[in-house]
């Protein structure tokens, strides 16, 4: 039998380390980046509070504090509560899933959501008006203030939209979680 009519395999394994290095890394990054997402809502709780949007970066940004009782571009601002249940079970599933992890890449995307869904989540379940129903703070408008140009966001809408665009890049390149290499034959 010539071994020119065998099939490749349709993955092949990469050396990988062992998966509670990647749930380390995975907590760090989602450490970290949960801290930064922290830290900046107080400071701008506490300097923006009332103010007019201050302008940065020659108006490339304007900080602001928003308080949005809704999802992504303030929509849904009735359903507060649906959020935070499926923020919580975001973060439940991360939780859960990261054991399987054996790529680094994947564990980066996967604690930047994690960071973002909790740091949201966190807001809603602290903030005003009440636990399920609080208004994340937002404080980044890009180009122009009060969300002329594209929507006010804050750190943890940021690690969310980085973290999936890592992990659908990693997928497009064949990259899974578990470690493996997809080939294309």
């Amino acid at each position: 039998m010539s071994t020119e009519h065998q099939s490749q395999p349709e993955t092949e394994p990469e050396p990988v380390a062992p998966p509670k290095r990647r749930v380390v890394l995975l907590a760090c990054v989602a450490v970290v980046a949960l801290a930064l997402d922290i830290v900046t809502k107080a400071l701008v709780v506490a300097n923006l509070a009332g103010q007019a949007p201050v302008k940065v970066l020659g108006g490339l940004a304007y900080l602001q504090l928003v308080r949005n009782p809704g999802a992504a571009f303030s929509m849904a601002t009735g359903l507060t509560w649906v959020f935070a249940i499926v923020a919580i079970g975001v973060v439940v599933t991360l939780v859960w899933f990261a054991g399987r992890l054996r790529s680094p890449g994947w564990a980066v995307g996967l604690g930047l959501v994690l960071a973002g869904a909790l740091g949201n989540l966190i807001d809603r379940i602290f903030r005003a008006p009440g636990p399920l129903r609080g208004h994340v703070v937002d404080f980044i408008s890009v180009f122009a203030p009060n969300a002329q140009v594209w929507p006010v966001f804050n750190v943890a809408d940021s690690c969310i939209c980085v973290g999936g665009v890592l992990i659908v890049l990693l997928s497009l390149l064949g990259r899974d979680y578990d470690g493996t290499r997809r080939v294309k034959k």
